[in-house]
């Protein structure tokens, strides 16, 4: 049986070389924001779902939190473990399946880290399932793309060249997901099939949100949308970042 997608891009060595250069005092910038914004306590217990090589967790540790980082790619796990502390823990899990039920006091998803399964029930029990690991009254932070900004300034294709391998990137979308083809050649020879990959992520709304989390006990309390914490507007904000209350 075919693996789904993110199995294999986000487990390539090929996904990191990729996304090397992403914006990691954007991403610290940000993180401060919102810990001014939630005003966590101290000793905080923080679960970092779909974690990847911990950019964000290993954050979060830092300003002195109780930090737990989950991702399904082994590569990327591995790699955060080399910076696993007393209060920094790393560990590779599906987030389809329950984690730790009633155990933490904030589960983040953060840089559009979900909406990438096949079927509706998928994304049901990832909700399920980061919505039961956090405590009553505890909050659940999503940082999810905005549909429609990224619908209005979808980029059709590009060609990126890193270290001798080239990513031609080919981008569209249909009524219900984004679709983003990387095909990379290395060295100038064309690679197989096996070195094509598509990426797919749905286009869920603040509504559509609302409604799987209300399934699961948990309600939104507070919208931005941007990085820098504003007003979101669903139009021209380019990120929906929700913060959701479980009940």
């Amino acid at each position: 049986m075919k693996k789904a997608w993110f199995k294999d891009w986000f487990n390539s060595s090929y996904y990191h070389l990729l996304y090397q250069n992403r914006d990691d005092n954007e991403a610290q910038a940000f993180i401060e924001r919102l810990i001014a914004y939630l005003k966590p306590k101290d000793n905080a217990t923080m679960l970092d779902v779909a974690c990847g090589k911990g950019r964000h967790s290993k954050v979060l540790a830092d300003m002195g939190f109780d930090v737990t980082g989950i991702d399904l790619s082994e590569a990327s796990i591995e790699e955060a473990m080399l910076d696993e502390s007393d209060t920094l823990h790393f560990f590779q899990h599906d987030m389809r399946l329950p984690f730790r039920i009633n155990y933490y006091d904030y589960a983040f998803n953060f840089f559009t880290s979900f909406g990438y399964f096949k079927t509706q029930r998928e994304h049901n029990n990832a909700i399920r399932s980061i919505t039961q690991s956090v405590k009553t009254n505890g909050l659940f932070v999503i940082d999810y793309l905005n549909v429609q900004y990224i619908s209005d300034r979808l980029e059709k294709s590009f060609t990126k060249v890193i270290d001798n391998v080239q990513f031609e990137v080919t981008k569209w979308e249909d009524a219900n997901h984004f679709f983003k083809k990387i095909q990379i050649t290395e060295s100038g020879v064309s690679n197989d099939l096996d070195h094509s990959y598509t990426e797919r992520v749905a286009k869920f709304t603040l509504a559509d949100f609302g409604r799987m989390l209300t399934e699961y006990g948990t309600e939104v309390i507070e919208v931005f949308g941007d990085y820098n914490l504003g007003i979101y507007d669903a139009k021209t904000s380019p990120r929906l970042i929700i913060i959701a209350k479980r009940v």
